[in-house]
Protein backbone atom coordinates (compact mmCIF):
# COMPACT_ATOMS: atom_id res chain seq x y z
CA UNK A 1 0.00 0.00 0.00
CA UNK A 2 2.86 2.18 0.78
CA UNK A 3 3.80 2.00 -3.10
CA UNK A 4 0.79 2.91 -4.35
CA UNK A 5 0.59 5.41 -7.28
CA UNK A 6 -2.73 7.10 -7.53
CA UNK A 7 -3.67 7.97 -11.12
CA UNK A 8 -5.77 10.83 -12.81
CA UNK A 9 -9.10 9.62 -10.99
CA UNK A 10 -7.80 8.11 -7.84
CA UNK A 11 -6.63 9.13 -4.71
CA UNK A 12 -4.02 7.79 -2.31
CA UNK A 13 -5.10 5.27 0.00
CA UNK A 14 -4.66 6.29 3.25
CA UNK A 15 -2.54 4.95 5.53
CA UNK A 16 -3.49 3.71 9.10
CA UNK A 17 -1.30 3.91 12.41
CA UNK A 18 -2.04 2.75 15.46
CA UNK A 19 -0.24 5.49 18.06
CA UNK A 20 -1.56 4.26 21.29
CA UNK A 21 -2.46 1.68 23.67
CA UNK A 22 -3.76 1.03 26.94
CA UNK A 23 -5.42 -2.01 29.35
CA UNK A 24 -7.51 -2.63 32.17
CA UNK A 25 -7.22 -6.23 33.37
CA UNK A 26 -6.61 -8.57 36.38
CA UNK A 27 -2.89 -8.29 35.57
CA UNK A 28 -2.74 -4.53 35.39
CA UNK A 29 -3.53 -1.37 35.23
CA UNK A 30 -1.39 -0.49 32.14
CA UNK A 31 0.11 -2.02 29.17
CA UNK A 32 3.54 -2.25 30.74
CA UNK A 33 2.36 -4.48 33.69
CA UNK A 34 0.62 -6.68 31.88
CA UNK A 35 3.51 -7.45 29.13
CA UNK A 36 5.66 -7.82 32.61
CA UNK A 37 3.16 -10.62 34.51
CA UNK A 38 3.07 -12.00 31.16
CA UNK A 39 6.70 -12.84 31.36
CA UNK A 40 6.58 -14.21 34.57
CA UNK A 41 4.10 -16.63 33.30
CA UNK A 42 1.29 -14.73 35.79
CA UNK A 43 -2.58 -15.67 34.76
CA UNK A 44 -5.53 -13.90 35.57
CA UNK A 45 -7.83 -16.70 35.82
CA UNK A 46 -8.85 -17.79 39.43
CA UNK A 47 -10.80 -20.01 41.09
CA UNK A 48 -13.78 -18.25 42.56
CA UNK A 49 -16.62 -18.56 44.83
CA UNK A 50 -19.12 -15.93 44.16
CA UNK A 51 -22.96 -17.39 44.45
CA UNK A 52 -24.27 -13.77 43.49
CA UNK A 53 -22.72 -15.25 39.84
CA UNK A 54 -22.62 -19.10 40.44
CA UNK A 55 -24.13 -21.61 42.74
CA UNK A 56 -20.91 -23.47 42.26
CA UNK A 57 -16.99 -22.56 42.12
CA UNK A 58 -15.88 -21.58 38.60
CA UNK A 59 -12.49 -20.51 37.03
CA UNK A 60 -12.82 -17.05 35.35
CA UNK A 61 -10.57 -14.01 35.13
CA UNK A 62 -12.17 -11.26 37.15
CA UNK A 63 -10.45 -7.44 37.96
CA UNK A 64 -10.84 -6.20 41.30
CA UNK A 65 -14.04 -4.06 42.36
CA UNK A 66 -12.00 -2.28 45.01
CA UNK A 67 -9.11 -1.46 42.84
CA UNK A 68 -11.22 0.18 40.05
CA UNK A 69 -12.64 2.11 41.90
CA UNK A 70 -9.30 3.22 43.69
CA UNK A 71 -8.01 3.74 40.48
CA UNK A 72 -11.10 5.46 39.21
CA UNK A 73 -11.65 7.83 42.27
CA UNK A 74 -7.98 9.69 40.95
CA UNK A 75 -9.25 11.57 37.80
CA UNK A 76 -13.54 11.90 39.05
CA UNK A 77 -15.23 12.09 41.97
CA UNK A 78 -18.53 11.34 40.00
CA UNK A 79 -20.61 8.17 41.29
CA UNK A 80 -22.94 7.74 38.47
CA UNK A 81 -20.57 5.60 36.14
CA UNK A 82 -21.02 1.76 36.36
CA UNK A 83 -18.64 -0.71 36.67
CA UNK A 84 -17.74 -1.76 33.61
CA UNK A 85 -18.14 2.47 32.31
CA UNK A 86 -14.94 2.92 34.84
CA UNK A 87 -12.83 0.21 33.39
CA UNK A 88 -13.37 1.47 29.82
CA UNK A 89 -12.91 5.43 30.72
CA UNK A 90 -9.60 4.00 32.88
CA UNK A 91 -8.67 2.74 29.94
CA UNK A 92 -9.41 5.44 27.31
CA UNK A 93 -8.40 8.42 29.73
CA UNK A 94 -4.26 8.26 29.21
CA UNK A 95 -4.44 7.50 25.84
CA UNK A 96 -6.44 10.52 25.48
CA UNK A 97 -4.26 12.72 27.61
CA UNK A 98 -0.96 11.39 25.85
CA UNK A 99 -2.29 12.10 22.34
CA UNK A 100 -3.18 15.22 22.52
CA UNK A 101 -5.42 15.37 19.58
CA UNK A 102 -8.30 17.69 19.71
CA UNK A 103 -11.71 15.68 20.37
CA UNK A 104 -13.34 17.83 17.36
CA UNK A 105 -15.76 16.69 14.09
CA UNK A 106 -12.77 14.90 12.71
CA UNK A 107 -12.37 12.86 15.87
CA UNK A 108 -14.48 9.89 16.33
CA UNK A 109 -15.31 7.77 19.14
CA UNK A 110 -16.35 3.93 18.91
CA UNK A 111 -16.53 1.38 21.55
CA UNK A 112 -17.08 -2.18 21.25
CA UNK A 113 -18.75 -4.99 23.45
CA UNK A 114 -21.01 -8.07 24.00
CA UNK A 115 -23.08 -7.71 26.47
CA UNK A 116 -22.04 -4.07 27.93
CA UNK A 117 -24.08 -3.05 30.89
CA UNK A 118 -25.77 -6.36 31.15
CA UNK A 119 -26.07 -6.35 35.11
CA UNK A 120 -27.96 -3.35 35.24
CA UNK A 121 -30.81 -5.46 34.48
CA UNK A 122 -30.70 -7.19 38.15
CA UNK A 123 -32.90 -4.04 39.17
CA UNK A 124 -36.02 -4.14 38.24
CA UNK A 125 -36.66 -0.67 37.01
CA UNK A 126 -37.58 1.52 33.56
CA UNK A 127 -34.12 3.70 34.66
CA UNK A 128 -31.99 0.69 34.91
CA UNK A 129 -33.71 -1.07 31.96
CA UNK A 130 -32.44 1.69 30.11
CA UNK A 131 -29.08 1.74 31.63
CA UNK A 132 -28.26 -1.73 29.96
CA UNK A 133 -28.65 -0.37 26.28
CA UNK A 134 -26.00 -0.32 24.46
CA UNK A 135 -25.99 3.73 22.89
CA UNK A 136 -26.58 4.67 26.67
CA UNK A 137 -23.28 3.14 27.78
CA UNK A 138 -21.08 4.19 24.98
CA UNK A 139 -23.09 8.19 25.63
CA UNK A 140 -22.17 7.85 29.02
CA UNK A 141 -18.32 7.50 28.60
CA UNK A 142 -18.28 9.31 25.27
CA UNK A 143 -19.64 12.40 27.24
CA UNK A 144 -16.89 11.53 30.03
CA UNK A 145 -14.40 12.92 27.64
CA UNK A 146 -16.72 15.29 25.53
CA UNK A 147 -16.46 14.14 22.14
CA UNK A 148 -18.11 15.72 19.96
CA UNK A 149 -19.13 13.36 17.32
CA UNK A 150 -21.99 10.76 17.82
CA UNK A 151 -20.55 7.45 19.83
CA UNK A 152 -20.59 4.29 17.48
CA UNK A 153 -21.24 0.84 18.72
CA UNK A 154 -19.89 -2.28 17.39
CA UNK A 155 -21.48 -5.53 19.02
CA UNK A 156 -20.84 -8.30 16.74
CA UNK A 157 -20.45 -11.35 19.15
CA UNK A 158 -17.12 -11.79 20.20
CA UNK A 159 -15.04 -10.51 16.84
CA UNK A 160 -15.80 -7.60 18.14
CA UNK A 161 -12.78 -5.81 19.69
CA UNK A 162 -10.88 -6.98 16.07
CA UNK A 163 -13.71 -5.68 14.34
CA UNK A 164 -13.56 -2.38 15.89
CA UNK A 165 -9.87 -1.78 14.45
CA UNK A 166 -11.41 -3.18 11.11
CA UNK A 167 -14.11 -0.24 11.09
CA UNK A 168 -12.22 2.67 12.51
CA UNK A 169 -9.82 1.62 9.54
CA UNK A 170 -12.05 1.95 7.38
CA UNK A 171 -13.79 5.04 8.46
CA UNK A 172 -10.06 6.89 8.49
CA UNK A 173 -9.75 5.44 5.08
CA UNK A 174 -12.91 6.73 3.43
CA UNK A 175 -12.05 10.64 4.94
CA UNK A 176 -15.02 10.39 7.15
CA UNK A 177 -12.34 10.95 10.47
CA UNK A 178 -8.88 11.47 10.91
CA UNK A 179 -8.86 10.03 14.41
CA UNK A 180 -10.47 7.08 15.34
CA UNK A 181 -10.89 6.32 19.61
CA UNK A 182 -11.66 2.60 20.37
CA UNK A 183 -12.20 1.37 23.44
CA UNK A 184 -13.48 -2.40 23.93
CA UNK A 185 -14.92 -4.19 27.26
CA UNK A 186 -16.65 -6.95 28.82
CA UNK A 187 -18.12 -7.86 32.36
CA UNK A 188 -17.53 -11.62 33.89
CA UNK A 189 -21.61 -11.34 34.64
CA UNK A 190 -24.05 -14.03 36.06
CA UNK A 191 -26.14 -13.73 32.32
CA UNK A 192 -22.73 -14.48 30.82
CA UNK A 193 -21.82 -17.62 33.17
CA UNK A 194 -25.05 -19.35 33.08
CA UNK A 195 -24.88 -18.35 28.96
CA UNK A 196 -22.03 -20.22 28.61
CA UNK A 197 -22.73 -22.87 31.63
CA UNK A 198 -25.55 -23.79 29.23
CA UNK A 199 -23.70 -24.99 26.80
CA UNK A 200 -21.77 -26.67 28.94
CA UNK A 201 -18.62 -24.87 27.62
CA UNK A 202 -17.34 -23.87 30.97
CA UNK A 203 -13.84 -25.45 31.90
CA UNK A 204 -13.73 -27.40 35.04
CA UNK A 205 -9.77 -25.97 35.26
CA UNK A 206 -7.84 -22.91 33.83
CA UNK A 207 -8.59 -23.17 29.90
CA UNK A 208 -5.92 -25.13 27.80
CA UNK A 209 -6.39 -23.76 24.16
CA UNK A 210 -5.45 -25.87 21.53
CA UNK A 211 -4.57 -28.93 24.16
CA UNK A 212 -5.74 -32.57 23.91
CA UNK A 213 -6.98 -32.31 27.28
CA UNK A 214 -9.21 -28.89 26.57
CA UNK A 215 -12.00 -28.88 28.60
CA UNK A 216 -13.62 -25.50 27.71
CA UNK A 217 -13.70 -21.97 28.11
CA UNK A 218 -12.47 -20.08 30.93
CA UNK A 219 -14.46 -16.18 31.24
CA UNK A 220 -13.10 -13.08 31.59
CA UNK A 221 -13.20 -9.41 31.97
CA UNK A 222 -11.27 -6.84 30.71
CA UNK A 223 -10.93 -2.88 29.20
CA UNK A 224 -8.15 -2.20 25.91
CA UNK A 225 -8.27 1.08 24.35
CA UNK A 226 -5.97 2.42 20.83
CA UNK A 227 -5.99 5.72 19.12
CA UNK A 228 -6.18 4.35 15.28
CA UNK A 229 -4.80 7.26 13.14
CA UNK A 230 -4.00 8.47 9.84
CA UNK A 231 -1.10 10.19 11.23
CA UNK A 232 2.50 8.35 12.07
CA UNK A 233 3.59 10.75 14.58
CA UNK A 234 4.26 8.18 17.75
CA UNK A 235 2.88 5.12 15.72
CA UNK A 236 5.21 1.62 15.66
CA UNK A 237 2.19 0.16 13.94
CA UNK A 238 0.63 0.09 10.59
CA UNK A 239 -2.68 -1.93 9.87
CA UNK A 240 -2.50 -2.77 6.24
CA UNK A 241 -5.66 -5.35 5.92
CA UNK A 242 -8.63 -6.47 7.20
CA UNK A 243 -11.79 -8.70 6.31
CA UNK A 244 -14.68 -9.97 7.88
CA UNK A 245 -17.01 -12.79 6.41
CA UNK A 246 -19.76 -14.60 8.29
CA UNK A 247 -20.38 -18.18 6.65
CA UNK A 248 -23.15 -18.55 8.70
CA UNK A 249 -22.70 -22.20 9.94
CA UNK A 250 -24.69 -21.98 12.97
CA UNK A 251 -26.09 -19.66 15.98
CA UNK A 252 -22.65 -21.28 18.54
CA UNK A 253 -20.89 -24.04 16.48
CA UNK A 254 -18.18 -23.00 14.27
CA UNK A 255 -17.60 -24.10 10.50
CA UNK A 256 -16.29 -27.65 10.62
CA UNK A 257 -14.34 -26.51 7.42
CA UNK A 258 -13.11 -22.96 8.74
CA UNK A 259 -14.42 -21.43 6.11
CA UNK A 260 -15.45 -18.00 7.30
CA UNK A 261 -11.91 -17.68 8.74
CA UNK A 262 -10.22 -19.27 5.89
CA UNK A 263 -11.44 -16.68 3.40
CA UNK A 264 -11.26 -13.43 6.12
CA UNK A 265 -7.74 -14.11 6.71
CA UNK A 266 -7.19 -14.72 3.14
CA UNK A 267 -8.51 -11.21 1.65
CA UNK A 268 -6.77 -9.32 4.90
CA UNK A 269 -3.41 -10.72 3.44
CA UNK A 270 -4.18 -9.76 0.02
CA UNK A 271 -5.16 -6.12 0.70
CA UNK A 272 -2.49 -6.45 3.24
CA UNK A 273 -0.05 -7.00 -0.36
CA UNK A 274 1.94 -10.03 1.17
CA UNK A 275 2.17 -13.24 1.32
CA UNK A 276 0.80 -16.12 4.20
CA UNK A 277 4.80 -17.00 4.36
CA UNK A 278 5.72 -13.42 5.68
CA UNK A 279 3.63 -13.49 8.72
CA UNK A 280 5.97 -13.49 11.29
CA UNK A 281 3.33 -14.35 14.25
CA UNK A 282 -0.22 -15.43 15.13
CA UNK A 283 -2.16 -13.83 17.34
CA UNK A 284 -5.50 -16.16 17.01
CA UNK A 285 -9.12 -16.67 18.87
CA UNK A 286 -7.87 -20.07 20.72
CA UNK A 287 -10.85 -20.09 23.07
CA UNK A 288 -10.35 -23.74 24.34
CA UNK A 289 -13.54 -25.58 22.96
CA UNK A 290 -12.85 -28.50 21.27
CA UNK A 291 -14.97 -27.08 18.06
CA UNK A 292 -13.14 -23.57 17.82
CA UNK A 293 -10.33 -24.67 18.40
CA UNK A 294 -9.97 -27.67 15.68
CA UNK A 295 -11.87 -24.86 12.79
CA UNK A 296 -8.72 -22.68 13.64
CA UNK A 297 -6.38 -24.88 13.32
CA UNK A 298 -8.35 -26.05 9.94
CA UNK A 299 -8.14 -22.68 8.08
CA UNK A 300 -4.79 -22.00 9.35
CA UNK A 301 -3.66 -25.12 7.84
CA UNK A 302 -5.52 -24.60 4.24
CA UNK A 303 -3.70 -21.32 3.78
CA UNK A 304 -0.25 -23.25 4.57
CA UNK A 305 -0.02 -21.53 8.02
CA UNK A 306 0.68 -24.27 10.22
CA UNK A 307 4.44 -23.28 10.22
CA UNK A 308 3.71 -20.13 11.54
CA UNK A 309 4.19 -19.31 15.41
CA UNK A 310 0.52 -19.00 17.09
CA UNK A 311 -0.48 -18.40 20.32
CA UNK A 312 -3.59 -17.76 22.53
CA UNK A 313 -4.03 -15.14 25.18
CA UNK A 314 -6.93 -16.82 26.69
CA UNK A 315 -4.87 -18.86 29.38
CA UNK A 316 -3.82 -15.34 30.63
CA UNK A 317 -6.91 -13.23 30.16
CA UNK A 318 -10.06 -15.96 29.95
CA UNK A 319 -12.44 -15.48 26.83
CA UNK A 320 -13.01 -11.75 27.66
CA UNK A 321 -15.67 -11.66 24.84
CA UNK A 322 -16.34 -7.94 23.38
CA UNK A 323 -12.67 -7.04 24.86
CA UNK A 324 -10.71 -9.75 23.55
CA UNK A 325 -9.75 -8.75 20.24
CA UNK A 326 -8.81 -5.66 20.76
CA UNK A 327 -7.22 -6.53 24.29
CA UNK A 328 -5.03 -9.23 22.20
CA UNK A 329 -3.93 -6.51 19.80
CA UNK A 330 -2.55 -4.30 22.44
CA UNK A 331 -0.35 -7.41 23.94
CA UNK A 332 0.18 -8.32 20.26
CA UNK A 333 1.93 -4.69 19.59
CA UNK A 334 3.68 -5.60 22.09
CA UNK A 335 4.82 -8.68 21.41
CA UNK A 336 5.84 -7.30 18.12
CA UNK A 337 7.39 -4.12 19.26
CA UNK A 338 9.69 -5.90 21.71
CA UNK A 339 10.81 -9.19 19.33
CA UNK A 340 9.22 -11.55 21.93
CA UNK A 341 7.01 -14.30 21.16
CA UNK A 342 4.68 -14.86 24.15
CA UNK A 343 3.66 -17.95 25.66
CA UNK A 344 0.46 -19.87 24.63
CA UNK A 345 -0.44 -20.22 28.73
CA UNK A 346 -1.75 -23.68 29.23
CA UNK A 347 -1.05 -25.59 26.49
CA UNK A 348 0.83 -28.75 26.49
CA UNK A 349 0.04 -31.49 24.19
CA UNK A 350 -1.54 -30.64 20.78
CA UNK A 351 -5.13 -31.57 20.34
CA UNK A 352 -6.07 -30.52 17.10
CA UNK A 353 -6.35 -32.68 13.79
CA UNK A 354 -4.07 -30.17 11.86
CA UNK A 355 -0.25 -29.61 12.61
CA UNK A 356 -0.33 -25.71 14.31
CA UNK A 357 3.30 -24.73 15.72
CA UNK A 358 1.75 -23.54 19.33
CA UNK A 359 4.53 -20.88 21.07
CA UNK A 360 5.14 -23.11 24.37
CA UNK A 361 7.65 -20.55 25.85
CA UNK A 362 8.78 -16.88 25.71
CA UNK A 363 11.58 -16.42 22.81
CA UNK A 364 13.24 -13.75 21.21
CA UNK A 365 11.67 -13.57 17.02
CA UNK A 366 11.92 -10.82 14.56
CA UNK A 367 8.12 -9.62 13.86
CA UNK A 368 7.69 -7.34 11.14
CA UNK A 369 3.96 -9.02 10.13
CA UNK A 370 1.71 -10.11 12.65
CA UNK A 371 -2.09 -11.29 11.99
CA UNK A 372 -5.24 -11.01 14.43
CA UNK A 373 -7.76 -13.36 14.01
CA UNK A 374 -11.13 -13.58 15.92
CA UNK A 375 -14.65 -15.98 15.42
CA UNK A 376 -17.95 -15.92 17.61
CA UNK A 377 -21.20 -17.09 17.51
CA UNK A 378 -23.31 -16.53 14.39
CA UNK A 379 -20.84 -17.72 12.00
CA UNK A 380 -18.48 -14.32 12.61
CA UNK A 381 -15.17 -14.23 11.64
CA UNK A 382 -12.76 -10.92 11.27
CA UNK A 383 -8.67 -11.07 10.83
CA UNK A 384 -6.36 -8.02 10.60
CA UNK A 385 -2.71 -7.65 8.83
CA UNK A 386 -0.56 -5.65 10.79
CA UNK A 387 3.18 -4.31 10.25
CA UNK A 388 6.00 -2.97 12.48
CA UNK A 389 7.00 0.29 11.18
CA UNK A 390 10.69 0.37 11.02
Amino acid sequence: MANFKPGKKEKMIREIYIAETNCITPLGFDVESNVEAILRGESGIQLHGDVSLMPNSFYASIVSTEKINSAFEKISTDKKYSRLEKMMILALEPIIKNSGIELNSKTAFLLSTTKGNVTALKEDSEESFNNAHLDVLAKNVADFFGFKTQPIVVSNACVSGILAVSIAKRMIQSELYDNVFVVAGDEVSEFVLSGFNAFQAMSNLPCKPYSKNRTGVSLGEATAAVLISVEAKNAKIKVIGDSSINDANHISGPSRTGEGLFRSIQNALKEAQIDADKLDYISAHGTATPFNDEMEAIALSRLNLQNAPINSLKGFYGHTLGASGLLETVIAIESANKNMLFESKGFDEIGVSETINVIEKNEEATINYFLKTASGFGGCNTAVVFEKIK
